[in-house]
Protein backbone atom coordinates (compact mmCIF):
# COMPACT_ATOMS: atom_id res chain seq x y z
CA UNK A 1 0.00 0.00 0.00
CA UNK A 2 0.82 3.67 -0.82
CA UNK A 3 1.52 6.02 1.81
CA UNK A 4 -1.19 8.90 1.98
CA UNK A 5 0.04 11.28 4.37
CA UNK A 6 -1.30 14.96 4.31
CA UNK A 7 -0.49 17.90 5.78
CA UNK A 8 -1.78 21.45 5.85
CA UNK A 9 0.05 22.25 2.75
CA UNK A 10 -1.85 19.40 0.74
CA UNK A 11 -4.86 21.07 1.11
CA UNK A 12 -6.23 22.84 -2.11
CA UNK A 13 -8.71 25.88 -1.76
CA UNK A 14 -11.04 26.29 -4.81
CA UNK A 15 -12.06 28.90 -5.92
CA UNK A 16 -13.27 27.89 -9.91
CA UNK A 17 -17.15 27.06 -9.78
CA UNK A 18 -16.08 24.67 -12.89
CA UNK A 19 -13.73 22.40 -10.11
CA UNK A 20 -16.49 22.37 -7.82
CA UNK A 21 -18.83 21.07 -10.98
CA UNK A 22 -16.04 18.61 -11.46
CA UNK A 23 -16.06 16.85 -8.14
CA UNK A 24 -19.79 17.28 -7.64
CA UNK A 25 -20.74 13.91 -8.54
CA UNK A 26 -21.34 10.98 -6.12
CA UNK A 27 -18.58 8.77 -7.77
CA UNK A 28 -16.01 11.20 -8.59
CA UNK A 29 -16.53 12.09 -5.15
CA UNK A 30 -16.16 8.55 -4.36
CA UNK A 31 -13.32 8.20 -6.42
CA UNK A 32 -11.46 11.09 -4.93
CA UNK A 33 -11.88 8.93 -1.44
CA UNK A 34 -10.42 5.41 -2.67
CA UNK A 35 -7.44 7.44 -3.79
CA UNK A 36 -7.42 8.92 0.09
CA UNK A 37 -7.17 6.05 1.39
CA UNK A 38 -5.47 3.61 -0.69
CA UNK A 39 -2.87 5.86 -2.80
CA UNK A 40 -2.18 5.84 -6.32
CA UNK A 41 -4.41 3.00 -8.29
CA UNK A 42 -5.01 1.98 -11.76
CA UNK A 43 -8.45 1.98 -13.22
CA UNK A 44 -8.65 -1.54 -12.93
CA UNK A 45 -8.03 -0.86 -8.88
CA UNK A 46 -10.48 2.12 -8.67
CA UNK A 47 -13.00 0.18 -10.67
CA UNK A 48 -12.92 -2.92 -8.27
CA UNK A 49 -12.92 -0.58 -5.16
CA UNK A 50 -16.61 1.14 -6.44
CA UNK A 51 -17.97 -2.00 -8.33
CA UNK A 52 -18.30 0.03 -11.43
CA UNK A 53 -16.91 -0.51 -14.94
CA UNK A 54 -13.53 0.33 -16.00
CA UNK A 55 -14.84 2.43 -18.75
CA UNK A 56 -17.14 4.70 -16.32
CA UNK A 57 -14.09 5.01 -14.13
CA UNK A 58 -11.80 6.14 -16.58
CA UNK A 59 -14.38 8.45 -18.50
CA UNK A 60 -15.05 10.27 -14.78
CA UNK A 61 -11.03 10.23 -14.33
CA UNK A 62 -11.16 12.55 -17.19
CA UNK A 63 -13.43 14.79 -15.89
CA UNK A 64 -11.58 15.02 -12.42
CA UNK A 65 -8.04 15.20 -14.97
CA UNK A 66 -9.29 18.48 -16.55
CA UNK A 67 -9.80 20.26 -13.31
CA UNK A 68 -6.64 19.45 -12.30
CA UNK A 69 -8.09 17.26 -9.30
CA UNK A 70 -5.86 13.65 -10.14
CA UNK A 71 -3.13 13.43 -12.29
CA UNK A 72 -1.24 10.66 -13.71
CA UNK A 73 1.53 8.70 -12.32
CA UNK A 74 3.80 7.36 -14.80
CA UNK A 75 6.61 6.40 -12.44
CA UNK A 76 4.25 3.64 -10.64
CA UNK A 77 3.69 1.84 -13.62
CA UNK A 78 5.47 -1.39 -14.54
CA UNK A 79 5.09 -1.42 -18.42
CA UNK A 80 3.68 1.09 -20.96
CA UNK A 81 0.10 -0.50 -20.92
CA UNK A 82 -0.10 0.29 -17.25
CA UNK A 83 -1.38 3.39 -16.28
CA UNK A 84 -1.76 4.79 -12.84
CA UNK A 85 -3.77 7.78 -11.23
CA UNK A 86 -3.29 10.03 -7.98
CA UNK A 87 -4.80 12.93 -6.22
CA UNK A 88 -2.93 16.15 -7.11
CA UNK A 89 -3.95 17.60 -3.60
CA UNK A 90 -5.29 15.27 -0.58
CA UNK A 91 -7.94 17.79 0.58
CA UNK A 92 -9.78 20.55 -1.15
CA UNK A 93 -12.09 23.28 0.81
CA UNK A 94 -13.98 26.12 -0.73
CA UNK A 95 -16.41 29.28 1.06
CA UNK A 96 -19.06 29.61 -0.83
CA UNK A 97 -19.49 33.38 -0.14
CA UNK A 98 -16.29 33.09 -2.86
CA UNK A 99 -19.38 32.37 -5.62
CA UNK A 100 -21.94 35.12 -4.68
CA UNK A 101 -20.60 37.32 -7.35
CA UNK A 102 -22.29 34.82 -10.23
CA UNK A 103 -25.43 33.45 -9.15
CA UNK A 104 -24.43 30.32 -11.36
CA UNK A 105 -21.68 29.70 -9.79
CA UNK A 106 -23.50 29.76 -5.92
CA UNK A 107 -25.67 27.41 -7.11
CA UNK A 108 -22.76 24.85 -8.43
CA UNK A 109 -21.17 25.69 -5.18
CA UNK A 110 -24.18 24.88 -2.69
CA UNK A 111 -24.72 21.83 -4.82
CA UNK A 112 -21.03 20.63 -3.98
CA UNK A 113 -21.39 21.62 -0.54
CA UNK A 114 -24.79 19.39 -0.46
CA UNK A 115 -23.12 16.60 -1.95
CA UNK A 116 -20.98 16.55 0.55
CA UNK A 117 -22.75 16.44 3.11
CA UNK A 118 -24.83 14.20 1.74
CA UNK A 119 -21.39 11.58 1.52
CA UNK A 120 -20.69 12.44 5.12
CA UNK A 121 -24.02 11.27 6.49
CA UNK A 122 -24.30 8.20 4.32
CA UNK A 123 -21.03 6.60 4.93
CA UNK A 124 -22.37 7.53 8.81
CA UNK A 125 -25.97 5.59 7.76
CA UNK A 126 -23.85 2.90 6.21
CA UNK A 127 -21.82 1.85 9.55
CA UNK A 128 -25.54 2.05 11.68
CA UNK A 129 -26.60 -0.30 9.04
CA UNK A 130 -23.92 -2.87 9.11
CA UNK A 131 -24.91 -6.28 10.67
CA UNK A 132 -24.51 -7.00 14.54
CA UNK A 133 -20.98 -9.31 14.06
CA UNK A 134 -19.22 -6.26 11.78
CA UNK A 135 -20.37 -3.40 14.91
CA UNK A 136 -19.21 -6.00 17.53
CA UNK A 137 -15.98 -6.37 15.84
CA UNK A 138 -15.23 -2.53 16.45
CA UNK A 139 -16.19 -3.20 20.86
CA UNK A 140 -18.00 0.17 20.10
CA UNK A 141 -15.13 2.23 18.93
CA UNK A 142 -16.96 3.98 16.77
CA UNK A 143 -18.39 7.26 17.91
CA UNK A 144 -20.61 10.30 17.51
CA UNK A 145 -21.50 13.24 19.79
CA UNK A 146 -23.01 16.26 19.77
CA UNK A 147 -22.32 19.71 21.88
CA UNK A 148 -24.05 23.17 21.26
CA UNK A 149 -21.26 25.86 21.86
CA UNK A 150 -21.45 29.39 22.24
CA UNK A 151 -18.69 30.83 20.38
CA UNK A 152 -17.82 34.18 18.29
CA UNK A 153 -16.66 33.37 14.52
CA UNK A 154 -13.38 33.48 16.00
CA UNK A 155 -13.59 30.92 18.42
CA UNK A 156 -15.16 28.51 15.94
CA UNK A 157 -12.35 29.25 14.01
CA UNK A 158 -9.85 28.36 16.72
CA UNK A 159 -12.03 25.14 17.53
CA UNK A 160 -12.09 24.35 13.91
CA UNK A 161 -7.96 24.75 13.69
CA UNK A 162 -7.59 22.48 16.78
CA UNK A 163 -10.07 19.58 15.49
CA UNK A 164 -8.39 19.62 12.48
CA UNK A 165 -4.81 19.46 13.94
CA UNK A 166 -6.04 16.19 15.98
CA UNK A 167 -7.40 14.62 12.82
CA UNK A 168 -3.87 15.78 11.06
CA UNK A 169 -1.92 13.80 13.81
CA UNK A 170 -3.88 10.87 13.82
CA UNK A 171 -4.31 10.29 9.82
CA UNK A 172 -0.12 11.65 9.67
CA UNK A 173 1.48 9.72 12.46
CA UNK A 174 3.59 6.40 11.81
CA UNK A 175 1.84 3.77 11.85
CA UNK A 176 3.19 0.98 14.53
CA UNK A 177 4.98 -2.35 13.28
CA UNK A 178 2.40 -4.43 15.43
CA UNK A 179 0.89 -6.28 12.68
CA UNK A 180 -2.65 -5.16 13.67
CA UNK A 181 -5.19 -4.68 10.99
CA UNK A 182 -6.20 -0.89 10.63
CA UNK A 183 -9.08 -0.27 8.48
CA UNK A 184 -10.36 3.11 7.13
CA UNK A 185 -12.00 5.07 9.66
CA UNK A 186 -14.35 7.72 8.23
CA UNK A 187 -14.58 10.72 10.39
CA UNK A 188 -16.13 13.93 10.40
CA UNK A 189 -16.97 16.90 12.18
CA UNK A 190 -19.01 19.79 11.38
CA UNK A 191 -19.68 22.89 13.37
CA UNK A 192 -21.81 25.46 12.27
CA UNK A 193 -24.26 28.16 13.45
CA UNK A 194 -27.77 26.67 14.13
CA UNK A 195 -30.93 27.16 15.70
CA UNK A 196 -31.88 24.57 18.37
Amino acid sequence: MHSVRMDSSDVRQITDSRVLAAMSHPLRRRLMDVFKVHGPSTVGLLAERTDQAPANVSHHLKVLAAADLVTEAPELARDRRERWWRLVTRGLRWSNADFDADPASRAVADAATSLNLDRHVALARAWHAADEAEQASWHDAAFSTDHWLRLTPEELAELSREMIGVLSRWANRDLPDDDAERRPVFVFVHGVPARP
